[in-house]
């Protein structure tokens, strides 16, 4: 179910427990139960009833909370949503309601000490795009450095930046890195590795000072001022 675009395994799994699943028409309630190739599973409509009530929100992270659970004292991102924080310019009819805190999880990280775009939603099929071994969505930074030896960086430099480089002894995937103006490079990246772009940086004598999420795929943080939030819109997608 997961792996034709259905729902998330979290999501199968509750549905199959409440009933809401069936295969050639027959109701499955054991989970795990296998499926073959030409099998049709139907889902109940009380599923996609569910799933359409689940909300995304995109919220523009400050500087010293973490995206997931809270940590060494600091506060999670989560907090920041509240009637009161979301941005006045959100058009979406969407109305908010605390039940929407419920199981509303980070689709990515943004360390501590990075700002900008960060995604929560409740919705497991907009996690796993955004999340899945197998993604390809973009995420684009804007990345303010200060070079550690004498005179610029060295266009060799650059082009390892942008391919080349391995972390963890695993090659990464290419990257579009290039000068945003004296001092800022913009990075837009396919993967997420812990720390990944100051760690790229550290490798060519790079110090980052400042590290800030513009956009995931199609979706750009764009006024969202900063520890406010805004519903992602019907018809908007990554």
């Amino acid at each position: 179910m997961s792996e034709l675009g259905l729902c998330s395994r979290r999501e199968a799994d509750e549905w199959i427990e409440r009933g809401w699943v069936k295969v050639d028409g027959v109701t499955v309630s054991q989970l795990g139960s296998k499926v073959l190739p030409h099998q049709r599973i139907t889902v109940e409509r009380q599923a996609s009833a569910e799933q359409a009530r689940r909300v995304t929100i995109l919220i523009n992270k400050p500087m010293g909370y973490v995206s997931g659970q809270a940590e060494d004292g600091y506060k999670p991102a989560v907090v920041l949503v509240t009637a009161e924080s979301r941005w006045k310019e959100d058009k979406t009819p969407q109305q908010f309601h605390p039940s929407q805190l419920r199981s509303l999880v980070p689709a990515g990280r943004l360390d501590i000490d990075s700002v900008g775009l960060l995604v929560l939603t409740q919705d497991g099929r907009i996690a796993k795009q955004l999340i899945g071994e197998d993604t390809s969505i973009e995420k684009e930074y804007l990345v303010r450095v200060q070079y550690g030896r004498p005179g610029r960086l060295p266009e060799s430099d650059l082009k390892l930046l942008n391919h080349g480089l391995s972390l963890d002894g695993k090659k990464l995937l290419p990257a579009k890195v290039r000068w945003q103006n004296d001092d800022q490079l913009s990075f837009v990246l396919r993967e997420g590795k812990k720390r990944q772009i100051r760690r790229m940086c550290e490798a060519v004598g790079l110090k980052v000072i400042g590290l800030k999420r513009v956009r995931i795929g199609k979706v750009r943080l764009g006024d969202l001022p900063p520890g406010q939030w805004r519903y992602l819109a019907p018809g908007e997608s990554f």
